[in-house]
């Protein structure tokens, strides 16, 4: 639904929009003619450390969005409150698609489907949703509060919370009355089309005892990136001995055409794919709670969320193309769907605290991406002295005729997760107060990655899959067990000291097929080439033999003398044969696995000089555990360390109108693992050197008068290399010898990716009366963050890094609260800058193009709310 024509009394409003700095939405606002309470009035309940308490008295560093807040700045996805906490920083391909990042404890290329699992905890209510595929992106509305916990959060959260955690809280059943809402939205996208979102929730109370609480939404983001007309000319077989190919597709799709010497070889267009507004997104979903107090002292809450999001195009502009815009040349896809059921159980036990929270995920993720570049680039660059792919690699049909060599990659990814937690707690109100629990965790990752190329002869192709160039099927399954505990003990009635201690031990595996095929005509010394890529080492030729050799068997001079196809079972169901694996002496294959145990801490003590000031000192650790790579030939890579230290305050001033907080931090990282895309554009995860990242983050509150609220946070965030970081990360080489292969691709000092050094956030809100039965608001933001380099790894002096310049957003709002509607009229990215998110390339040596992953040009728009 669109809104045409805003609420004519909204526009008295509109000339102050320029004096304030973020949009507000219609959702359940306050009550008309009320003024915002101050920070200590409207105290804020959060439950970071596993029990309520005001965000005020919890001595750890901690941002949390209200869902007052939330309704304020129209938050409905990651991107949205991301905005607002000042140390989150986060690597993006589309949505859904995101690696999230907090106090620029970030090695950049993280995501990949078997890399690093995140340093990052996301959770939903008190379930973990922290998935190996990167974070839930979960649809934001009637939710209670979002929590942003910086720093390692490990003794509580576990593996994955090593940098931070940020926790999703939703509004729960309430048995007390019968209620609910509907909000809608429609907006428009400069160089775009018309988005907009409809949502509601309603709660229900069955009796006194027992209620439901349902909540659904339909949203549509506009698209605003181009797919454009464009040509690729490929190399055809070379006619003479002409020297090396010299030309090929210049940056931004010129065809620089092909050299004397060559067949023009095969042109290709995209007309088939050209379309404006490429990049829209559809997702839409819902949430069922039931809240059963089954007496007195217990409680159950059992809860379903689903969600499913398609997203098409490309989410990455090409800068050497005009405006907003790509040249791709095959479908462009993902559809991300997930559902989750969980159940918290709540007690009490004589007068200490029992919880049990177990849940299931399920996610499921189709996709198809757009490889062109991949080709172009090795067609004309990487292999031009060869003449290109034509006459370096074997791109033919059953004929034996040339053919198109682009590729796509059509990705079927399955995730399963179960979690579940025993917590038990002593009263609050003891000077000694203790938490202990026990925790399990299984995910599972089915991996299947299938590189098409339209016509391929099927004995290039990987066996059994005909016009497949490169196939993964892989299955990794990562395990967690934890015993945890933390006591805190007031020493005197102002000074309390806290200690954590976690105990954890994790078993990760993988196993299964990744790679080319073997031509059922290849034999040592004959004609055949072993595939379209002419390897015959990686895929099929790698693979076990019931004998537990390979199949293409070498002598000590590394000749190909045999080939030997009585091949193991494949140990998944789409690959030929197994490769990626052990092989046992009864003839089996088991998974490669890691495995590891140990101990984190956290060490706090907290001094109240004053009823409505505190400072904190800490001292806590935590880790992310170690995994095997997608290459068989790569070691696993081990568990990193994050030790912080940190002193912060916390204060209210003048009769609480005035709220200050701020933290100062000094985090080592040790052995930190990384990513990059590595020999024949594969994944790679190493352990690097060290890190020291030094920050200071702050959240400060004004109230100067009743209605007019101002907040700002901000960070400073300066992490660097403590060593230099090599190509290869072997304790045999220093990283001083440039020789055996190895250089130093980032040297001591270079500051880590991702996180800019400044990021600031300022919210600007008035609220007046209009008459007896209005109430009107006017609001404005700015977001400010600095550059920052989109990897770690610097590339060569004709290849540098591509860099996230920096920005600065302003959105604005007006709109009127009734007792039960509400309107608004918006406008973010009000000056329509192009504010870089993250950038990518398709390949490791794709350097002709890198994308750029921007925040959404000027969007405007109208809401309308209705409470009953």
């Amino acid at each position: 639904m669109f809104i045409r024509r805003p609420v004519p009394a909204l526009l008295f409003a509109s000339t102050a929009l320029a004096a304030l700095s973020a949009p507000a939405a219609a959702q359940t606002a306050p009550t008309p003619g009320t003024a915002p309470l101050a920070p200590e009035n409207g105290e804020i309940i959060v439950t970071a450390q596993k029990r309520s308490e005001n965000i005020q008295k919890v001595p750890i560093s901690i941002q949390a969005i209200t869902a007052e807040k939330l309704d304020q700045l129209n938050v409905a996805n990651f991107n949205d409150y991301t905005k607002s906490l000042p140390s989150v920083t986060f690597q993006t391909s589309q949505p859904g698609v995101t690696t999230v990042y907090i106090r620029g404890v970030a090695s950049g290329g993280d995501g990949n489907h078997s890399g690093s699992l995140p340093s990052v905890g996301s959770y939903l209510d008190e379930q973990p949703i922290t998935t190996i595929g990167g974070t839930l992106d979960v649809h934001i509305y009637d939710m209670a509060r979002i929590e942003a916990l910086s720093g390692p959060q490990g003794t509580l959260y576990g593996a994955s919370s090593e940098a931070g955690t940020i926790r999703l809280i939703t509004n729960k059943p309430d048995p007390s009355k019968f209620y609910g809402a509907i909000d809608v939205e429609g907006n428009t996208v400069s160089h775009g089309s018309q988005g907009g979102k409809v949502e509601g929730f309603v709660n229900a109370p069955i009796n006194d005892r027992m209620a439901v609480r349902i909540v659904g939404f339909y949203e549509h983001d506009a698209g605003y990136i181009d797919n454009i007309p464009g040509t690729r000319t490929f190399i055809g077989q070379k006619d003479d001995a002409s020297p090396g190919y010299s030309g090929g597709v210049a940056p931004g799709g010129v065809d620089k055409g092909v050299p004397a010497g060559y067949d023009p070889g095969i042109t290709i267009d995209n007309k088939d794919f050209v379309k404006k507004n490429y990049n829209d997104v559809d997702v839409f979903g819902g949430r069922g709670a039931l809240k059963v107090d089954l007496n007195d002292n217990w409680t159950a809450t059992a809860t379903v969320f689903g969600q499913d999001q398609k997203n098409h195009g490309s989410f990455g502009y090409d800068p050497n193309l005009p405006g907003l815009s790509v040249q791709h040349f095959l479908p462009e896809y993902n559809h991300d769907r997930y559902v989750q059921g969980a159940l918290t159980i709540e007690g009490k036990i004589g007068n200490w605290d029992l919880t049990y929270t177990g849940a299931y995920l399920w996610r499921k993720i189709n996709s198809s991406a757009d490889y062109t570049d991949y080709s172009t680039q090795y067609d004309h660059d990487l292999y031009k002295t060869q003449g290109g792919l034509a006459n370096y690699f074997y791109f033919t049909d059953n004929a034996g005729n040339q053919i198109n060599p682009i590729q796509n990659i059509i990705g079927k990814d399955s995730f399963n997760k179960l979690s579940q937690e025993l917590r038990i707690s002593s009263p609050q109100d003891s000077p000694l107060r203790l938490t202990g629990g026990l925790f399990y965790q299984r995910q599972e990752h089915h991996i299947i990655q299938d590189y098409k190329v339209v016509g391929l002869a099927d004995d290039l192709s990987v066996n059994g899959h005909p016009g497949t160039l490169w196939l993964t099927d892989q299955n990794r399954i990562d395990k967690d067990y934890a015993a945890f505990g933390e006591a805190a003990y007031d020493i005197t009635h102002n000074l309390t000291l806290t200690g954590g201690l976690r105990y954890y031990k994790y078993d990760n595996s993988l196993i299964g097929f990744f790679g080319f095929g073997l031509n059922p005509n290849y034999a040592a010394g004959g004609d055949a080439a072993p595939n379209a890529a002419g390897s015959s080492r990686t895929g099929v030729p790698g693979c076990f033999t019931t004998d537990g050799g390979t199949a293409v068997i070498r002598d000590e001079n590394d000749k190909v003398i045999a080939v030997n196809r009585d091949f193991a079972p494949a140990a998944q169901g789409l690959g030929p044969c197994t490769n990626l694996g052990v092989f046992n002496s009864d003839g089996s294959i088991s998974p490669k696995r890691t495995k590891g145990d140990g101990f984190i801490h956290r060490l706090n003590l907290t001094w109240k000089f004053a009823p409505d000031k505190m400072v904190y000192a800490t001292w806590s650790r935590g880790f992310r555990p170690g995994g095997i790579n997608r290459r068989a030939d790569l070691q696993p890579y081990q568990p990193d360390f994050l030790t912080n230290y940190e002193v912060g305050f916390k204060t209210s001033w003048a009769d609480h109108t005035v709220r200050w907080n701020a933290a100062f931090f000094w985090q080592d990282w040790k052995h930190f693992q990384y990513s990059f895309l590595g020999q024949n554009s594969f994944t790679e995860i190493h352990n690097g050197p060290n890190a020291r990242i030094k920050g200071i983050e702050t959240d400060f509150t004004l109230v100067p008068t009743p209605g007019l609220t101002f907040t700002t946070t901000a960070a400073y965030t300066d992490g660097k290399l403590r060593s230099n970081l090599c190509a290869i990360d072997d304790s045999t080489f220093a990283c001083t010898d440039t020789g055996n292969g190895n250089s130093i691709v980032a040297p001591k000092g270079t500051r880590l990716p991702v996180a800019p050094k400044y990021k600031l956030n300022t919210v600007g809100r008035y609220e007046f009366a209009v008459g007896d039965e209005m109430k009107a608001h006017i609001q404005g933001a700015i977001t400010f963050q600095s550059s920052a380099s989109s990897a770690l790894r610097l590339g060569q002096v004709t290849d540098p890094v591509p860099k996230l310049k920096d920005f600065a957003l302003i959105d604005l709002a007006t709109g009127l609260d009734w007792k039960k509607m509400s309107a608004e009229i918006f406008v973010t990215n009000l000056f329509d800058k192009k504010a870089d998110i993250s950038t990518f390339q398709e390949c490791g040596s794709c350097s002709f193009t890198s994308y750029y992953v921007i925040q959404p040009p000027r969007t405007v728009g109208a809401r309308l709310g209705y409470k009953f």
